[in-house]
């Protein structure tokens, strides 16, 4: 159960980004369950909040959803979507500053921008290709193995340069890891065998894929690998810019 918990405290962390935002959540939640005197406005945005993230840190509440959800597991953190932070911080701040409107204005705006970092300084910030502003590249990739209407959800492996586009373009397609793996380096069995070597030893990125049940493995061309995924039994089912899509027969349903 300390397992657990500690998971969904270093969840609770990577979510809220440099600590700060969480800070200033914190003190806007115990200063409106103290300040705030309409009840029913304290248990939107008081009370309730805080059995929610009371709640998340419940190891039982992790073991239901994981064993409820095919992708519990990685989505867990979905559930601080529901912490209602934007507007608890601003109602708190307006409460706050309630006689001095201009200052607090300024001083709570300062505090919000802190909590955050200039999008364009991004490396994913690039000028839009198409209507959906996300390389095209990513488009064509997932349109080749993208399931057709009706057929199951799929899941395939992509370049850390894709990762980030995938589930915008198109949530049929799933992935062993997100962009969580590679902003915060900890341990994925398919990350660690895809991307975290010079040389791809074929068998264990496959034994890793086929554990995550990846259906697809977005190559980049020219990347270095011990054995041809084709002698490993993968089928090449296309070719899309600098990137070859091999299918597993194995994980065809």
């Amino acid at each position: 159960m300390y397992g657990i918990f500690m998971e969904s405290w270093v969840i609770f962390k990577q979510y809220g980004g440099n600590g700060f935002m969480l800070v200033l959540f914190a003190a806007a939640l115990i200063y409106l369950l103290i300040a705030e005197k309409d009840y029913r406005k304290k248990m939107v945005i008081g009370i309730a909040p805080l059995i929610v993230l009371l709640g998340f840190f419940v190891p039982f509440t992790r073991i239901a959803y994981v064993a409820i959800l095919d992708d519990g597991a990685d989505t867990y953190y979905r559930i601080l979507w529901l912490l209602p932070m934007g507007v608890c911080i601003a109602y708190a701040g307006c409460k706050l500053f309630a006689s001095h409107r201009r200052i607090g204005t300024v001083v709570v705006s300062a505090l919000i921008i802190l909590c955050g970092s200039i999008v364009y300084k991004n490396q994913y910030m690039q000028r839009a290709e198409n209507l959906y502003h996300i390389p095209q590249v990513a488009i064509d990739v997932c349109d080749v193995i993208s399931p057709k209407e009706g057929e199951p959800r799929v899941r395939a492996v992509f370049p850390e340069e894709l990762v980030h586009f995938v589930r915008q373009y198109d949530t049929n397609i799933m992935m062993p890891y997100g962009r969580d793996i590679i902003a915060w380096k900890y341990y994925n069995a398919v990350h660690e065998a895809y991307e975290n070597v010079e040389t791809i030893n074929a068998e264990e990125l496959l034994a890793a894929t086929r554990e995550t049940k990846c259906r697809y493995i977005v190559m980049p061309k020219g990347r270095s690998i011990d054995v041809d995924l084709e002698k490993m039994g993968l089928t090449l089912i296309a070719e899309v810019d600098a990137y070859n899509i091999y299918e597993d027969p194995k994980m065809v349903n």
